[in-house]
């Protein structure tokens, strides 16, 4: 016999005050990356909840991470509820860490205020909101009662926002998404409710040490600048790698429109002596060291070792006109573009109740951005794999972020009626 959507539908509606004070909850803890706090108060009270709901959990911590310590461990949770019989296992993944709040705020960035249909604080729509909606719509399905086949699961992770190597890469390594482990997976992103993000643009994150001749400040003659070699570096970059790589454009579906384009962003700048210590003069000197931290963002197109070597040929362009000027290129993060095949099972199911739910055709995106899709390309290339979530893009990492309510409600439905497509489940 079919399962009723209407009546999965109007379990999900009469959890919405359950889903906001979840999404409040949530912000309520600061779990800000870096250093990574709190994470331990959070995978807690994710557990005991998903536990009520008849799952197994774990809490796996990613010993010897980029930043787990004992002040800061790098915990993962994983929860997992077998079905009344063998088939395929849909999987949720969200991450719970979040950006420093900054300034521009006209809210409390933590208190998870509710007004005028939204629920406002950071991570709102990036993305506890989206992991809130999606423990929703599985408690809602598991609450109809019905011998659902395969498995369930939910995985809230760290570091998202740091690369994710303390976080969803660890779980991947543990064999969390071994071969039969787990077949399709859904990280509830902010992308938008109507939207299904096939993947995003490469990254290549690297750090230039240029190095010179320290001397006298007042005999800069005697030394070579570090400073002025990099001003060189930056130069070249604005007038001649900037407007070649906005000529170049890619067939993915990235959003918003510049984003279709290679890019490359400046980190920062650091050169000369540490001025943060005490309240005296800097000495007189000749800079001799100068770092620039950059953010390549790579299409599918193009090729990592070209990525690179434009910024070498750049390097060695500046060499040779600064005699005793050096450089050191250290690669600090690099993932190549992924992106999901359109007619790919998560896909359709998710452009079915889209189309549904919201009375319009699912549009196909792809994300300026990385996000923890690529330890699973990188690490389990066999997965099904897509983002959809209830947040807005462009309020990510922003001031006074927030989600719309109605948005989290018809994610969680989305979400519930494409996992019932996924196990195989008849619907009406």
């Amino acid at each position: 016999m079919p399962v009723s959507i209407s009546a999965l539908f109007a379990s999900i509606d009469a959890r919405r005050d359950d889903l906001v004070a979840l999404t409040r909850d949530l912000v309520r803890i600061p779990t800000v990356n870096p250093p990574g706090r709190d994470y331990d108060v959070c995978v807690r009270l994710l557990a005991d909840r998903l536990a009520r709901s008849g799952f197994s959990t774990r809490i796996l911590r990613a010993e010897g991470a980029p930043g787990d310590c004992d002040a800061t461990p790098r915990l993962n949770l994983i929860a997992r509820r077998e079905g009344a019989r063998p088939g395929p296992t849909v999987h949720f993944n969200g991450h719970i860490d979040v950006v420093e709040p900054g300034e521009g705020w006209t809210v409390d960035p933590f208190e998870g205020l509710v007004r005028d249909g939204r629920v406002w604080g950071r991570g709102t729509a990036d993305m506890k909101g989206g992991l809130a909606a999606a423990i929703v719509a599985v408690e809602a399905l598991i609450d109809l009662g019905l011998p659902l086949p395969g498995a369930l699961e939910i995985s809230a992770t760290a570091d998202e926002e740091t690369g994710g190597f303390g976080g969803l890469a660890h779980l991947v390594e543990q064999g969390c998404f071994a071969p039969g482990r787990v077949d399709h997976v859904i990280v509830p992103e902010p992308l938008g409710v109507d939207r299904v993000c096939l993947g995003h643009r490469g990254v290549w994150w690297s750090r230039i040490e240029m190095t010179g001749r320290i001397a006298h400040g007042s005999m800069p003659f005697l030394g070579v600048s570090a400073i002025r070699g990099m001003a060189d570096l930056l130069g070249l970059i604005e007038t001649e790698l900037l407007p070649r790589l906005a000529e170049r454009r890619t067939r993915m579906p990235c959003v918003p429109e510049g984003a279709r384009a290679a890019t490359l962003n400046l980190n920062s700048v650091h050169g000369g002596l540490d001025e943060s210590d005490g309240d005296g003069l800097p000495a007189p000197l000749v800079a001799d060291s100068c770092r620039l931290v950059i953010d390549r963002r790579w299409l599918v197109e193009e090729d990592e070792a070209d990525v690179r070597g434009e910024i070498v040929d750049l390097l060695d362009r500046v060499k040779a006109a600064r005699p005793g000027l050096d450089w050191r290129l250290d690669d600090l993060m690099s993932f190549p573009p992924t992106m999901t095949e359109p007619d790919a099972p998560v896909v359709g199911a998710l452009d079915h109740w889209i189309h549904r739910v919201l009375d319009r055709p699912a549009t196909h995106v792809a994300s300026p951005g990385t996000y923890d899709q690529k330890h699973l390309a990188r690490l389990a290339t066999r997965l099904d794999c897509v983002a959809y979530g209830p947040g807005r893009l462009e309020l990510a990492h922003q001031p006074d972020e927030w989600v719309g309510i109605d948005d989290l409600v018809a994610s969680a439905e989305i979400m519930a009626a494409a996992t019932l497509t996924l196990l195989g489940v008849e619907t009406d």
